[in-house]
């Protein structure tokens, strides 16, 4: 006599085992972590830097003596500036050539199309926005702060207001894709964060998921 499946009440919860259709490849995990941890060393690095001279000013010139826009809440600390350079000019062109790669490599694939429709409208403006616009931005003041391109391109030092408004510009999208981040972590861990890390290290999430069956 054959058995007769058990009747379920809409509130039954079922665990089961679900292939998720997400994948990630080799190139998109690598330029995803390798981001992650230069994204690390530009925060901590900006910020050694940051501590030298904690004021923003908008437009060319700015100094102690001179009123700031804004005068950060931060000890004075000369000693950092060293290392922080140094290490804030690495991790920028680290940057620059793996978010190329993984911008050049998702247009030529068409993987931004296909991941499209995996995200709602509001995801979709968001990583538009920091992929094509906020990257874009921080390069550019990243290089406006430089002596030797500004004087090798003055017209991009002029088209963003000045040294000391390239700088604080590049302060205030730092903190844009800091929150950017945050963001981004927390819907990690809402939509499943083992299942979500998973994908990302080893690209097949396969994760054990629990539903509810109406």
């Amino acid at each position: 006599m054959p058995e007769i499946a058990p009747l379920r009440t809409p509130g039954d919860v079922i665990s089961e085992v679900v292939d998720d259709a997400v994948r990630h490849s080799l190139l998109v995990r690598v330029t995803h972590w390798l981001n992650s941890f230069v994204f690390l060393a530009l925060v901590v690095s900006g910020a050694a830097i940051l501590l030298a001279h904690p004021r923003l000013y908008w437009g060319e010139t700015g100094a102690f003596g001179s009123p700031a826009w804004i005068e950060l809440p931060l000890p004075l600390n000369l000693y950092q500036t060293g290392w922080g350079r140094s290490l804030h000019f690495l991790a920028a062109w680290i940057s620059v050539l793996n978010g190329s790669i993984y911008v050049l490599s998702g247009i030529a694939s068409r993987r931004f199309s296909d991941d499209s429709r995996k995200y709602t409208m509001s995801q979709r403006w968001a990583y538009l926005a920091v992929v094509f616009v906020l990257f874009p931005l921080m390069i550019a003041t990243g290089l406006a702060m430089s002596p030797a391109i500004a004087a090798l391109l003055p017209g991009l030092v002029s088209s963003l207001g000045g040294h000391q408004s390239s700088r604080t510009i590049h302060f205030l999208v730092t903190d844009v894709l800091l929150l950017f981040v945050f963001g981004h972590v927390a819907m990690v861990y809402l939509s499943g964060f083992r299942s979500r890390i998973r994908g990302m290290i080893l690209g097949r999430p396969g994760r054990m998921e629990t539903k509810e069956r109406l």
